[in-house]
């Protein structure tokens, strides 16, 4: 099985970003920009927090809020679920399902190091799949 070093290792490096005194609608624009579900929410170099399109749908849209005059900080999760590069794909996939979060920042010595989606996980889990199909089918026809 994969670690997420390894998925991190195959993917962009980038870590899309927000300040939590940022507006809601930086956010969001910058997450349709960048064609992501999340950011996380950063200060001092610090993970404070991740904001992502279900926050803003709960707690903007559904509650009437103005995205414009709404800080980051006021709507992201701060609890955050974290990983670390030397965890496996399948702890990744149970820790998603389990907590219902689509995104899993990674952390290394205190640092964000990146972060994996749970797109991220299923595409490795089908291609280990089909790497496990085509030995077993190798294995049958030999």
């Amino acid at each position: 099985m994969r670690s997420v070093r390894q998925l991190l290792q195959a993917k962009a490096p980038e870590i899309h970003s927000i300040g939590p005194d940022a507006p809601v609608i930086d956010a969001i624009r910058k997450m349709a920009e960048r064609g992501i579900g999340a950011l996380l929410v950063m200060e001092g170099g610090q993970l404070v927090g991740i904001v992502s399109e279900r926050d803003y749908a709960r707690k903007i849209v559904l509650q009437g809020r103005s995205s414009r005059d709404t800080p980051v900080r006021d709507v992201m999760s701060d609890n955050v679920i974290t990983v670390d590069p030397f965890d496996t794909v399948d702890r990744c996939m149970r820790t998603v399902t389990e907590r219902r979060v689509r995104h899993l920042p990674v952390m290394h010595e205190g640092q964000v190091v990146g972060v994996v989606s749970i797109g991220d996980l299923v595409k490795a889990v089908i291609e280990d799949q089909q790497v496990e199909l085509d030995q077993l089918q190798r294995y049958i026809a030999s």
